[in-house]
């Protein structure tokens, strides 16, 4: 292979996170709306029949399809579905930075503002319920933060005769927090829980 060659290769590519061609991407929205008593924002509690996740708290999104435009499609998408609102329902969509998390997918997050939420009707066969918290509550009260440790176990196959250190290789610890909130008797948590916190760092 020639110089111009590996150049003009170079040239083609655009670099994204290594191996994100393999991961499962997802876009999910978190919306805003406005109340008397100020800005909160909506939740939904999926649905209990759902093979997974049932129960849990999140924010309206799901699995980017090849039909979406882009990513913030994907996430106004699933919204509209999710929650039976009309395009010009929302507005004021912004990108928050997207999380990578270590089981092979991407979530892509934005805020928006969602107005006629009073005609919010939410299928019945992804979501429970829906509730709103006050943005307040978040803004005032930080998230509990826990500390989960993973244990690296290679196969037996692994060889380690190719790795300087054989069977006594030190791998390098490895540690994930989760976050977690809790109102009125319902808990925040996972990766709904991380954006959020994310989110609120940005508007401080």
């Amino acid at each position: 292979m020639k110089n111009e060659d590996i150049t003009k290769k170079l040239t083609l590519h655009s670099p994204e996170i290594l191996g994100s061609g393999n991961f499962s991407k997802y876009a999910v929205l978190l919306p805003l709306l406005e109340k008397e008593d100020g800005i909160h924002v909506l939740f939904e509690e999926r649905s209990h029949k759902l093979r997974r996740q049932p129960g849990d708290i999140c924010f309206p999104g799901g699995r980017i399809d090849k039909q979406d435009s882009d990513e913030q499609a994907a996430a106004l998408r699933e919204t509209h579905e999710e929650l039976g609102l009309k395009k010009e329902d929302i507005y004021n969509v912004f990108p928050i930075d997207y999380l990578v998390s270590p089981f092979g997918m991407i979530v892509y997050p934005y805020a928006g503002f969602v107005r006629n939420h009073h005609q919010i009707t939410p299928n019945p066969s992804e979501v429970e319920t829906i509730f709103t918290v006050p943005l307040s509550f978040f803004m005032e009260k930080p998230p509990e933060i826990y500390h989960v440790n993973y244990r690296v176990e290679p196969p037996e196959n692994f060889p380690h005769k190719l790795v300087v250190g054989g069977e006594n290789y030190k791998w390098q610890p490895r540690q994930m927090e989760e976050y977690f909130y809790l109102y009125n008797g319902r808990v925040i948590w996972g990766m709904t829980a991380k954006i959020l916190t994310h989110f609120i760092e940005i508007l401080r």
